[in-house]
């Protein structure tokens, strides 16, 4: 090793333990990395303290074996339950909180974090003044998750939820520099959604409706979330499969008019699934519609339906339970 390299390293370990949490070495990663994010080429030098938003950006690192070169995580507190369930769940354990609400500017700003990820109004927003733009006025790089790229204003790119996922996990395989790691991964993400697929009858497929959450409104997936294409991999259909959303919100008439035979219940923290699913069966309108009717409820984590490595469980759960139903 070059003489500049190895003083290189040094120096950037004295770094780290200077500045107050300890971020543990791994397999070195490029100098930098270019990849295709939201339709542009971005070059990322190699990051040091990484920070990721939310169980879709944890888990994509936790699944690449990432968790020790981290500077931490922030997860608002209703993805508690998800952390509890999550096969990573001893990564969540040693790896540093920053927060239990949205990602700030100035959580990043104080954990001298030196590259972020997230998704466009799901941890970035203009309205909240954390933006890949501003990040970088004070040195933070930021990764934005595929799935959400169809509405950065900037470099707009539709990608189905899925092909987003693994273009997510290669990206970070190449700026982590365990691109091998990150093949193998999506190897078997697709062999797992290739033998659900391979399970489901040869009949019409089931209309799924999901419900996350709203009593008014119900919010609901649309076209561009990660359940869109796990319930079409699991033998089903979304009933607002053309809704142009990631995830939004509907009216309940529309839910009615879909004629949904199953509701799939999205569990977090905030709200108890069997709760929601008390609401929904109280409710007049929607009493005669096939799922209430015949009590064809599924719950779900919210780490399985959110874009992550999860999405294969979420999908062999799901068609497991379309199975058991004869669907």
């Amino acid at each position: 090793m070059k003489p500049s390299r190895v003083a290189a390293l040094f120096t950037a370990a004295l770094l780290l333990s200077a500045c107050g949490a300890q971020v543990e070495a791994g397999p070195a990663a490029p100098a930098q990395a270019t990849v295709t994010n939201c339709g542009a080429q971005v070059t990322f030098p190699a990051p040091q303290r990484p920070v990721a938003y939310d169980v879709s950006g944890a888990e994509k690192m936790f699944a690449l074996g990432l968790a020790g070169r981290m500077r931490g995580y922030v997860m608002n507190s209703l993805g508690d339950p998800s952390i509890a369930g999550s096969p990573w769940k001893d990564d969540y354990a040693k790896v540093e909180r920053l927060g239990t609400s949205r990602v700030t500017r100035e959580i990043l700003v104080n954990a001298k974090a030196d590259w972020v990820i997230a998704g466009w109004n799901s941890g970035f927003s203009e309205e909240r003044g954390i933006t890949p733009k501003l990040l970088d006025q004070v040195g933070i790089r930021s990764y934005l998750h595929t799935e959400t790229c169809w509405e950065y204003p900037t470099a707009k790119a539709e990608v189905k939820p899925l092909e987003a996922l693994y273009t997510d996990l290669r990206n970070l395989g190449d700026i982590f520099g365990v691109r091998q790691r990150a093949d193998e991964l999506v190897a078997e993400l697709k062999g797992r959604f290739d033998k659900v697929r391979s399970g489901a009858p040869k009949t019409p497929p089931a209309k799924v409706f999901v419900y996350d959450s709203g009593t008014d409104q119900p919010f609901t997936s649309g076209k561009h979330a990660a359940p869109n294409d796990i319930i079409d991999a699991a033998g089903g259909t979304n009933v607002f499969r053309d809704l142009q959303d990631g995830w939004g919100s509907v009216g309940w008439e529309a839910v009615v008019k879909a004629e949904p035979e199953v509701i799939v219940v999205v569990d977090y923290a905030d709200r108890p699934a069997q709760d929601k699913i008390a609401f929904i069966k109280a409710s007049p309108q929607l009493k005669n519609t096939p799922a209430v009717r015949d009590n064809r409820f599924h719950v779900v984590s919210y780490g399985d339906f959110v874009s992550g490595p999860r999405n294969a469980a979420g999908a062999e759960s799901l068609a497991a339970y379309l199975r058991s139903i004869g669907r």
